[in-house]
């Protein structure tokens, strides 16, 4: 694994954070834990990393701050939210499908609606892929765990 082209670290803005269920709170530090451990981030501007990422919401845009080592800025982006609407939508919709599931359905009802739920989130990282492009590389399984950070922040 090239150390250049990976992020250490992620800060969510906790301002933009709402109240998280324990099951969320569960999902964002998995999601988080994977990142860390097996990513690929490569800024178009060529710049080197390992990188730390700060991640907000502001205005229905998702602002990455892509800093150093040091935590000293390095560039920034946004990224509009609004194509994003509605996989988030129903991402929220099967993941809630999938949590009441757990307490009391069949376990081929369950292995259901995790693969819908699994689709919804493959989909949301094509999207956030197709979105990073102009900013930075990202492969497939940065992208998701982004996209499960990037839904954890639009919880209120």
């Amino acid at each position: 694994m090239d150390e250049r082209r990976r992020i250490v670290s992620v800060f969510l803005d906790e301002k933009s954070v709402g109240r998280r269920s324990p099951e969320i709170e569960h999902d964002r530090a998995v999601a988080i834990f994977d990142l860390l451990e097996e990513n690929y981030f490569a800024p178009v501007n060529e710049e080197l990393g390992p990188f730390i990422l700060h991640l907000s919401l502001e205005e229905n845009r998702l602002r990455v701050d892509v800093c150093d080592e040091g935590d000293m800025e390095i560039f920034d982006f946004n990224i509009p939210l609004s194509n994003f609407r509605s996989v988030i939508k129903d991402y929220f919709f099967i993941c809630e499908s999938y949590y009441e599931a757990i307490k009391a359905a069949s376990p081929s009802k369950i292995e259901a609606i995790d693969m819908g739920r699994r689709s919804v989130h493959n989909e949301g990282s094509e999207i956030l892929s197709e979105r990073l492009k102009q900013y930075v590389e990202v492969d497939f399984d940065t992208a998701r765990r982004l996209f499960t950070l990037i839904c954890v922040l639009h919880i209120r």
